[in-house]
Formats: structure tokens, C-alpha cells, sequence
């Protein structure tokens, strides 16, 4: 298993800088990425997450950077397409999208996509083009929601032969999209740090989502469905200790992000649990 920090960017971490001082003070205790929301409203204020990842890649030189999970429905897919592949080139290749159709509450008071059907078609569509803009060649696609005709929209990203791709939600449509691609992110506690999904059932799920993989991989001969599949969950450990994160492990996750907000704690108490290291 590898372990990252969760940052919630409400509060105290709608701020930059705050969330800058967590990834410096993370790559030197020896974690490994940082997953940061990507909402758009909430009261006190939101802190924008394409700004904060630019700011901790400038600051960082290993930390992996996760955008969880940004809500494609929102997103023009070649504005998204440029900011990731600048993002990749800036970071030195250190680039995951994680991806996904967004939630009602925070897209419809903004006038965005609303109806879970159409955001589902509209995610789909956007991450094979976004796939491919971000190749680096000219790109045309005619489909029910966008268009491109003979542009390009970036030079190639430092990763090849793509920027990895990990898809988040917890719904059975939500686990037949991430099969499709790198990875699978999700949450396992709220904002009390009870725990919402369990081990047990992240192995039932996982169960689910590898025979999925089992049967694309039998339907075009991909290979391997497990190789190089990352399943990343959070959760929150004592220093010193291991928490859930073993039992996580067992349940088949590759990656624990200790979560980070502002209720858990005040900035100086988040900072000594990053300090104190991963959960071992």
C-alpha cells in the first residue's frame, strides 16, 4: 500500500498556501501523493483545486497530485484537457485525473447538469476526448455533447502512453466506469470520521469490479485486468499507528489518503499528524 494526504479545501484550506504547507511538510515525512477536492461552492468559501495542485507541484517533487474527484459535467473537456497536460509537464509527470459525474447538490445552484443519466453520458464522452486531446496530436469528434474539429489542444504530456485515470463513486455504474480505466477512488468515512464504508465492503465491491475488469479483458484481450489497477480510499489514523489502513489493505486498496479538514483538527494539530508519518 502507498499513502497520501486528503486535503478538504473548505474553511481554512479554501487557501493555497495552507494546503502548501501540508504537501511540503507530507513529501518530508515520506508520504507519497495528495488527493484534493474539487467543489464549487460552500459556505465560508471553496478553494480552487487546479490553482492549489499548480502551487504544490511548484513546492513538491514526488508528491503524486489527484484532482478527487473533478466533476467532468462541469468542465469544457479542452479547457480541462490544457490545464492537465501544463499540470503533467509543470509536476514532471506526476499527474492523476481523478474523475467523476459530480454530485446535483453542487452543480445545479450554479445552473450546471443536474440529471445523473445525462452527467453519466456527458463523463463517458468527455474522458475519451480528454484522453485524447491530451495526447498531444490533432483531435476531431463529432458527439452528442461535444465537438472538435482538427485542433490541438496540448503538446504531450511528460507521461506516455497517458495520463493515468482513476474514476470515483460508489454506484455499480460507477464501478463498470472506473474497470474501463486506471483506478478507483473513494471515500470510506465523513465529516465526523465515522466510517461509511467498510473493509468488508470495499471487498465486496472490488469483488464486483474485477469481474467486470475480467470480462472486458475476456471481450478485447487486454491482458491482465489486475495489472497496475490502483484502488485509493481515505480514512484518518492516530500517529503512531495503523488504523484501518491495514485492514483497507487487505480488502484489496493500494492507497490510503489520511484526510485532512478543518473539523478534524486546527492547522498546527493536522500538521504534527502529517509530520508523524503514514499509518505502519
Amino acid at each position: 500500500m502507498r499513502f497520501g494526504v486528503e486535503v478538504v479545501p473548505f474553511g481554512p484550506y479554501a487557501d493555497p498556501r495552507a494546503v502548501v504547507e501540508l504537501a511540503v511538510a507530507a513529501e518530508a515525512a515520506g508520504w507519497e501523493g495528495l488527493w484534493i477536492w474539487d467543489h464549487a461552492h460552500f459556505p465560508g468559501g471553496v478553494g480552487d483545486p487546479w490553482v492549489t495542485l499548480t502551487a504544490v507541484a511548484a513546492a513538491t517533487s514526488r508528491l503524486r497530485l489527484v484532482p478527487g474527484v473533478a466533476p467532468l459535467p462541469r468542465y469544457r473537456p479542452h479547457l480541462l484537457a490544457r490545464t492537465l497536460t501544463s499540470l503533467d509537464l509543470l509536476s514532471g509527470g506526476r499527474v492523476t485525473l481523478g474523475a467523476g459525474l459530480g454530485v446535483a447538490g453542487d452543480l445545479a445552484p450554479l445552473g450546471d447538469e443536474a440529471d445523473g443519466r445525462v452527467r453519466a453520458r456527458m463523463t463517458d464522452e468527455a474522458l475519451d476526448l480528454i484522453v485524447r486531446m491530451c495526447a498531444g496530436g490533432p483531435v476531431t469528434h463529432d458527439g452528442a455533447h461535444y465537438r472538435a474539429e482538427d485542433v490541438q489542444i496540448a503538446g504531450e504530456p511528460v507521461q506516455r502512453p497517458r495520463l493515468p485515470v482513476w474514476i470515483g463513486g460508489s454506484s455499480r455504474s460507477a464501478l463498470r466506469r472506473a474497470a474501463r480505466w486506471d483506478g478507483w477512488i473513494v471515500g470510506t468515512i465523513d465529516e465526523a470520521q465515522r466510517v461509511t464504508k467498510s473493509p468488508e465492503q470495499l471487498a465486496e465491491e472490488l469483488g464486483y469490479l474485477s469481474s467486470v475488469r475480467e470480462e472486458i479483458r475476456d471481450t478485447v484481450g487486454d491482458g491482465d485486468a489486475e495489472t497496475g489497477f490502483e484502488v485509493a480510499v481515505d480514512g484518518t489514523s492516530p500517529p503512531g499507528g495503523a488504523g484501518l489502513a491495514g485492514e483497507y489493505a487487505e480488502a484489496g486498496a493500494t492507497w490510503w489518503f489520511e484526510s485532512l479538514f478543518g473539523l478534524r483538527g486546527s492547522h498546527a494539530e493536522l500538521l504534527d499528524r502529517v509530520a508523524a508519518g503514514p499509518p505502519r
